[in-house]
């Protein structure tokens, strides 16, 4: 039996907030760099050129490297024969989340109550979704998921009959109509399958994935090949200035469905793609 002290998650926690606001990854930065390289637009030249400068100057400055510092997402795998001691896990990680964000003036986006708008002011309630697996470990992946980009996010249930080409006709609307309100150039997540609430959360898992890594099923990965192609024939480009760099990825996740439904969900990620990952024992 595994053994993870509740203040360990908390202060590990903190630093994964304050890390994922203050450093772009590297499968992301890399993205930026390529994209330079490839992009047909001047315009979207400079506006790649300076979201690059921006990254680097968070890094080097240890500050956030956009105002909206996201909700705090989680996906958490728990092995079965890992115990947490001293307090619960989801509690562990909402502290960890206040004193993080509250460390590293991170700004508090979270609010009590969609309908009373007032601020929590300590960006909790984290998002959280656990995920019972094997093993001892404790592994915990963490996205700041920005407000905008997710406000251009969709879900449709789909007919059957609709199809690959319904599929893709869908996805390419959502990526059109939100043109330059989700900070582009996106990473777009797809969700296909499950039923309703699944789908979103197979769209959203996919974020998770870095961007240098396809699917492992050839025909997925193929299908996410081809919509990042059509999403850059849009001409949105970079902060919606025109160009070839709408997005930066296109990441697909697939599930089982009832033979009625075909529900397809579109989870769009910001520029500012943040996450980190952690695995305790």
């Amino acid at each position: 039996m595994g053994e993870i002290l509740y203040q360990t998650i908390v202060e590990q926690v903190s630093e994964m907030c304050k890390k994922s606001n203050y450093n772009l990854g590297d499968d992301v930065y890399s993205a930026f760099k390529q994209a330079l390289n490839t992009e047909q637009s001047e315009t979207g030249k400079e506006v790649l050129s300076q979201l690059i400068e921006n990254a680097d100057i968070a890094k080097a400055e240890q500050v956030p490297m956009c105002q909206d510092t996201g909700t705090a997402v989680f996906i958490v795998e728990l092995g079965q024969s890992c115990h947490i001691v001293g307090g619960s896990l989801v509690r562990a990680i909402n502290e960890g989340v206040a004193k993080g964000y509250g460390e590293g003036y991170l700004r508090s986006s979270m609010i009590y109550n969609p309908l009373n708008r007032k601020n929590t002011g300590d960006n909790t309630p984290a998002v959280i979704h656990i995920e019972l697996v094997e093993g001892d470990f404790l592994t915990i992946h963490m996205t700041a998921k920005g407000g905008g980009a997710e406000n251009m996010s969709d879900l449709k249930m789909l007919k059957p009959s609709d199809g690959m080409d319904g599929v893709k006709k869908y996805i390419l609307s959502i990526v059109k109509e939100a043109g330059p309100n989700a900070c582009p150039p996106l990473v777009v997540g797809v969700g296909i399958g499950g039923n309703f609430e699944r789908c979103a959360y197979l769209a959203k898992k996919s974020l998770f994935r870095p961007l240098s890594i396809r699917h492992e099923d050839p025909v997925i990965a193929e299908l996410e090949e081809e919509l990042m192609l059509e999403i850059n024939r849009l001409g949105i480009g970079p902060q919606g200035m025109g160009g070839s760099t709408t997005a930066l990825d296109v990441k697909v996740e697939v599930e089982s469905c009832h033979i009625a439904a075909l529900p397809v969900a579109v989870n769009l990620n910001c520029h500012a793609s943040r996450h980190q990952t952690i695995t305790l024992k």
